[in-house]
């Protein structure tokens, strides 16, 4: 069975076009286009998986986003599939490999050895892509993802 999906992203027509592909293969699709908004109602519902923005109400809010349900005990088991637009800014190719760890310094958002909200290495979310995704992609990861044991 299909599962509950939250897409937080500020980008209307990505978050339509995503509706159509998995609500047309039987996926139950909600979207928030703030962080805020999205942190709201995964507190209210329980979702299955999360596809989160990086660049929401700043550059970097998707992060903040990811971290703060990484942090909690009842969200922490919810994958988060990451997309961004970032590439544009920064010319790093997130989906070389499908990790975001192999395509960064260290030190892009700050030093390692600080734990502080922008420190990738302690983001921990299941996957990232570039945006646009494929449609195929998407569906293709978010299967791998739900089926995770």
């Amino acid at each position: 069975m299909p599962g509950k999906i939250l897409i937080i992203d500020d980008d209307y027509d990505i978050v339509e076009s995503m509706k159509i592909v998995l609500e047309s293969n039987g996926y139950d699709v909600s979207s928030a286009s703030s962080g805020e908004e999205g942190v709201k109602k995964i507190n209210s519902t329980k979702y299955d998986l999360i596809v989160l923005d990086v660049m929401l109400e700043s550059i970097d809010k998707g992060f903040d986003v990811a971290k703060q349900l990484k942090a909690d005990p009842k969200h922490r088991d919810i994958p988060i599939l990451m997309l961004t637009a970032i590439k544009e800014v920064t010319d790093i190719n997130f989906n070389a490999g499908n990790t975001y760890t192999d395509q960064l310094p260290p030190d892009y958002f700050s030093d390692p050895n600080v734990t502080d909200s922008k420190n990738i290495d302690n983001l921990r979310v299941e996957a990232f892509y570039e945006k646009p995704i494929k449609p195929e992609e998407l569906l293709k990861k978010i299967k791998q993802l739900l089926n995770k044991d």
